[in-house]
């Protein structure tokens, strides 16, 4: 299958690499040097000409302006469309503007899928991530074997929109997790306990969780390399805030996370993993989880 690619970031580059392994036939376009592993793929002068050679194009971008201008600005993937054709985003973005997005795209009588991603660069590499679907079940089945590539729980979520509040929804989840094992760790370094020891306890019980085993184990060690950075966390809760606002409903932790998040972007820490989170709160206390 002729496949496109545009946004070969921490997770685009993993990501378009199972597509090219299965074997497919790979066109991308980056604003970056194509990673060594990728060196099989063709690299298009523009998002138009990989939208010409493709029959499904996938991106992968860090905003919702990102994808705005890739699909519809000067040599856009939609100058590039024919009818027919399949668009697939995998970025986190807005799903009200995912819904406009949409309706432009099949406009063009072509198809449209949102389908953001959960799992980090760790998922992405080992083809395990989440991956939650908006748009029609006939296309959802047509694209389903290439998302078999990229994750393991995919599921079809509703229409056009839903696989982006699904995202938004999860990027809520993990936020406030991340805030509840800082504050947890934190509270057990403060009080002169073993930060270690306390993780490998919790693990056994109750509080158990992903954030707990990887995340936990990063503010312990200071490992704070993105896997998923700050600054991009921050632009969905903003998501999820926006979106409040519009139902008329209050998120007030997912308010309180979003601030935490802000005050490690407001020291540099921004292009940190969401990890760091936990340095606001150690900035608070005048005191670390563990010695760097």
């Amino acid at each position: 299958m002729k496949i496109g690619f545009i946004g070969l970031g921490i997770m685009g580059a993993p990501m378009a690499q199972h597509l090219l392994d299965a074997p497919h036939e790979l066109f991308v376009r980056t604003r970056s040097k194509v990673p060594e592993a990728l060196k099989g793929a063709t690299v298009c002068a523009s998002n138009a000409d990989v939208a010409r050679a493709a029959d499904i194009v996938f991106l992968m971008l860090p905003d919702t302006a990102d994808v705005e201008a890739v699909l519809f600005g000067d040599d856009g993937v939609a100058a590039g469309l024919a009818p027919g054709k399949t668009v697939v985003d995998m970025s986190s973005i807005s799903p009200i503007e995912t819904k406009r997005f949409a309706k432009r795209i099949n406009d063009l009588g072509c198809d449209y899928l949102d389908a953001p991603v959960s799992g980090g660069e760790v998922g992405a590499k080992a083809a395990s991530l989440t991956i939650m679907v908006g748009g029609p079940e006939p296309v959802f089945e047509r694209v389903k074997p290439l998302f078999e590539l990229m994750g393991k729980n995919i599921t079809l979520v509703g229409g056009n929109g839903d696989g982006q509040t699904t995202k938004v929804a999860n990027q809520i989840i993990v936020a406030l997790n991340i805030a509840a094992v800082s504050e947890a760790l934190l509270f057990a370094s403060k009080a002169g306990a073993d930060p270690a020891k306390v993780r490998q306890a919790l693990m056994g019980g109750f509080a158990s969780s992903r954030i707990l085993e990887v995340h936990g184990e990063r503010m312990i060690k200071r490992t704070f390399n993105p896997g998923f950075r700050i600054r991009l966390h921050q632009k969905d809760l903003g998501l999820a805030l926006q979106g409040a606002r519009e139902l008329g409903v209050a998120l007030p932790q997912t308010a309180n996370a979003a601030q935490l998040m802000q005050v490690c972007a407001a020291n540099g820490m921004a292009d940190l993993d969401h990890s760091a989170l936990v340095k606001a709160l150690e900035l608070m206390a005048a005191h670390e989880v563990a010695k760097t």
